[in-house]
């Protein structure tokens, strides 16, 4: 088993103290950004019949908060797997769709192929945390976030991305996106308090986590990008099964699954089905599997995150499960975040 200290001298692990600063200084940037035209005038003479967002891994969850704002606010938005979209509904990239691609590296294999579709077709907005990449180059415009240098599993990117979204959501549906970017900002003071006492929820979780042999993530909502990346962040970060989905998707049949070393996390999210995700939280424990609640009023400090904007509640949902994967690491002595066959970049389809 690595100690805690041992943990703390791991990129990844300073990747996941540097987030705050990561949103501080896209939040700076995208206040300075120029105009989204001429895209939120054409949305809205119905130019464009359908807002396509897409991404792969931690870009397509992060997609899933805009997603619901722009049904919210009447336009029609899909959101598609890059690898989906190129390869089996390829239909969609026409010139009567606004597709936004997220890639933090803007050079993955599948993106590459986009590029490749899509020139001349249709143009594309975009969203990276590289302005030399091929995406940002081709795009028609770009949204760059500025999360610095990542060593592997996305952590700084993904709450940059977060942010970035938000303030494309607001421009894309003709809003000012000033005040989304301050809720989004509202966030950070939060961020720095959990994560300074990162050591201790660690410390507090590798016992806690001791009967745990499988993990499922559980949240509605914009909660379900959280639900999603966590996932994704205990398989990459920690090499631990775990699996991502609907508070609802999981009460229709994994919910059997329930008992000893099951542990499902489920995020309180928004009041308007926070005690629906409640009872199922309760039905866990009475099935005799673990529950862990994800909010403002958790029992367990580890999970417990303040009540904040929607906007920007997911960049501190994601947190508590990054404790969780720097607590199964060291319980394993393993470098968390370390991958082993892979590289940060995908550049195989």
């Amino acid at each position: 088993m690595a100690s805690i200290q041992e943990l703390a001298r791991f990129e990844h692990v300073q990747d996941i103290l540097a987030q705050p600063q990561a949103v501080e200084r896209t939040v700076a940037a995208l206040q300075k950004a120029r105009p989204l035209e001429p895209f939120p005038a054409d949305l809205a003479s119905g130019r464009f019949r359908r807002v396509v967002l897409t991404g792969m891994g931690a870009s397509f969850h992060a997609l899933y908060p805009l997603h619901l704002s722009l049904t919210a606010h009447g336009a029609p938005s899909l959101v598609v797997e890059t690898s989906e979209l190129i390869h089996y509904q390829a239909s969609l990239l026409s010139s009567d769709s606004l597709v936004i691609a997220v890639s933090q590296s803007g050079r993955s294999a599948e993106v590459l192929r986009l590029i490749e579709t899509a020139a001349g077709r249709l143009p594309l907005i975009t969203v990276s945390n590289s302005p030399d990449s091929p995406l940002a180059k081709e795009s028609a415009f770009a949204v760059l976030t500025d999360a610095g240098r990542e060593s592997s599993v996305s952590t700084k990117t993904y709450v940059a991305t977060l942010a970035a979204l938000e303030w494309l959501g607001a421009a894309l549906c003709g809003l000012d996106p000033g005040p989304r970017l301050a809720a989004v900002a509202s966030a950070l003071p939060a961020m720095r308090e959990y994560l300074a006492r990162w050591q201790d929820h660690v410390q507090f979780l590798l016992d806690w986590l001791a009967p745990v042999r499988h993990i499922f993530l559980a949240g509605r909502g914009p909660s379900l990008a959280s639900a999603c990346e966590g996932g994704l962040v205990l398989k990459e970060a920690a090499h631990f099964p775990a699996e991502g989905m609907g508070c609802a998707e999981f009460r229709h049949g994994p919910l059997d699954m329930a008992a000893d070393g099951i542990l499902v996390c489920v995020f309180a999210g928004e009041p308007r089905t926070a005690e629906l995700n409640r009872r199922l939280a309760q039905d866990v424990d009475a099935a005799g599997g673990m529950s862990a609640w994800i909010g403002p009023d958790s029992a367990l400090i580890p999970f417990r995150i303040p009540d904040v904007s929607p906007e920007a509640r997911p960049l501190l949902e994601i947190l508590p499960v990054q404790m969780i994967s720097l607590a199964l690491s060291a319980r394993a002595g393993r470098e968390p975040g370390r991958f082993t066959r892979l590289g940060k970049v995908t550049v195989v389809e």
